[in-house]
């Protein structure tokens, strides 16, 4: 009995601090996302402006792209778990033409953005928040319409060496044809020792081509144990199949592979990947003349003497993985451990019924830095944070983009079209999932949907504190 009174006594002060602690909870203005069983999640921050990649610097503050705008850095007051509350922001680099892309050195001393024509460098100390000296041009000649997001990597295995990844002008795809365009490709340059007065790179010249035939991969990604580089597609909108409509289902978009950059494995290394002749099947029954095409094979937008779907599959790459249609996936990160890839999916805009607007999760083999999926896979993906309703999307629901994890494995994402930041964290194995909202309001369900789960005092679920009381018991909870 006395341990009992004790175990209520610390539960009754674990929930007052916790109610302290997030007593300033957001809300967003449209229905609360529905969370994944085992997973907690929390609006930590709105107001921004087009949030898309992000980054950790060397102190733990939180670097933002907002398109349009620059680079703005903020602090959070961190009370364990999502509880977070912004404390402190301010603009880092203002410079309008920055829309998406985002990396730091290795040593965190130099920050890098990306325009639609260039990608910038500046000397950066995180002690001070401040970046000095002049903006540097690494890398131009990427200017193109429609697709104008350049997405940045700084891979972790080959010190200096930034990964820049340009999509396709889909108003002039067929320039996509010849490799030097520079369209629809993924490009490595070594910035590392590049002087401050160097000629910039030529985008469409210069640089290790990793890949083309690429309408657009916006996300790129190293796996942290072998250092493989992945990239999520974003696949062509209103394809036509020997003349009749596939869009509705079709083409998937796509998980490729691009080998090694220690050279160990380039069997796809600077290979082409179909962009815009061959795309990946997704619903192969709305496809006309679909003999032998199913997922994991692609399919010839327009069968003719010359480009067939057997050449589509002997003189293309084919996805690692392919996921549904008109999903948008936008970037992938992995988890340290490098048996997860976190994806967001921005979702569709030219579908009669939307999808997509989640973020998931990809499961991988860390010894070969392999997806565990067959790429005959309809059910690789995960999700973890969806909406409650995408019939109301795009107007009325978050659109994940941008991805970082920080130190204590938290999931921290953005939604452009809202300006918010959340951030998600893992609640151990079961259990329903939890959106912390404030008192009042109805927290999000598990992955089931439904209408949410019963809140305490401080907005958090029942789920929530189950795993409270059991981490008491174990001593193992700090707020």
């Amino acid at each position: 009995m006395k341990n009992a009174v004790v175990l209520a006594a610390g539960l009754h002060a674990a929930a007052a601090a916790a109610q302290t602690a997030c007593s300033s909870i957001l809300v967003p203005s449209y229905s609360a996302p529905v969370v994944a069983s085992g997973w907690q999640a929390q609006l930590v921050a709105g107001g921004l402006t087009k949030p898309r990649s992000i980054a950790f610097d060397s102190t733990g503050a939180l670097l933002v792209v907002e398109s349009g705008k620059g680079i703005s850095r903020h602090r959070f007051t961190d009370n364990g778990g999502t509880c977070l509350s912004a404390n402190h922001s301010h603009m880092l680099v203002e410079l309008t033409t920055l829309n998406h892309g985002l990396a730091l050195s290795s040593d965190g001393a130099t920050l890098y953005a990306s325009s639609a024509e260039a990608v910038f460098a500046w000397t950066y100390d995180a002690k001070t928040a401040s970046t000095s000296g002049r903006t540097r041009m690494l890398v131009a000649n990427m200017s193109n319409s429609d697709l104008v997001t350049r997405t940045l990597l700084m891979s972790q295995h080959q010190d200096g060496t930034l990964l820049v990844s340009r999509g396709s002008s889909d108003e002039h795809e067929a320039q996509s044809e010849s490799m030097t365009s520079g369209l629809s490709q993924i490009r490595a340059f070594d910035v590392g020792n590049r002087s401050a007065f160097a000629t910039p790179y030529n985008f469409a010249t210069d640089g290790r081509l990793l890949g083309w035939g690429l309408r657009n991969s916006v996300g790129v990604g190293e796996h942290p144990i072998t250092g493989g580089v992945y990239a999520v597609e974003n696949s062509a909108d209103g394809v036509t199949r020997n003349g009749k409509d596939v869009h509705e289902n079709n083409p998937g978009e796509e998980l490729n592979f691009f080998g090694y950059l220690n050279g160990t494995v380039t069997a796809n290394q600077g290979g082409n990947f179909g962009y815009p002749h061959c795309f990946a099947v997704w619903d192969a029954s709305e496809i006309p003349d679909n003999d032998g095409l199913a997922i994991g094979k692609q399919f010839a937008r327009q069968e003719n003497a010359t480009l067939r779907d057997e050449t589509c599959a002997s003189d293309y790459i084919p996805p690692r993985l392919t996921f549904p249609a008109h999903y948008a996936p936008i970037d992938i990160k992995f988890a340290p451990a490098g048996d997860t890839a976190y994806i967001t999916f921005r979702g569709s805009f030219d579908r009669t019924t939307p999808v997509g607007y989640r973020l998931s999760t990809l499961s991988f083999d860390p010894p070969t830095g392999a997806p565990v999926a067959d790429p005959s896979s309809a059910t690789a993906l995960t999700d973890v944070l969806t909406n409650a309703d995408n019939t109301v999307c795009p107007d009325k629901c978050f659109r994940p983009v941008g991805l970082a994890l920080d130190a204590s494995g938290r999931v921290w994402m953005t939604s452009d079209s809202t300006g918010e930041i959340y951030v998600l964290q893992r609640t151990g194995k079961g259990g329903e999932g939890v959106f912390v909202q404030p008192a009042g309001k109805g927290a999000g369900g598990g992955s089931g949907g439904g209408t949410g789960e019963k809140s305490g005092a401080d907005g958090r679920g029942v789920g929530y504190w189950g795993v409270v009381v059991a981490g008491l018991v174990a001593g193992l909870v700090v707020f």
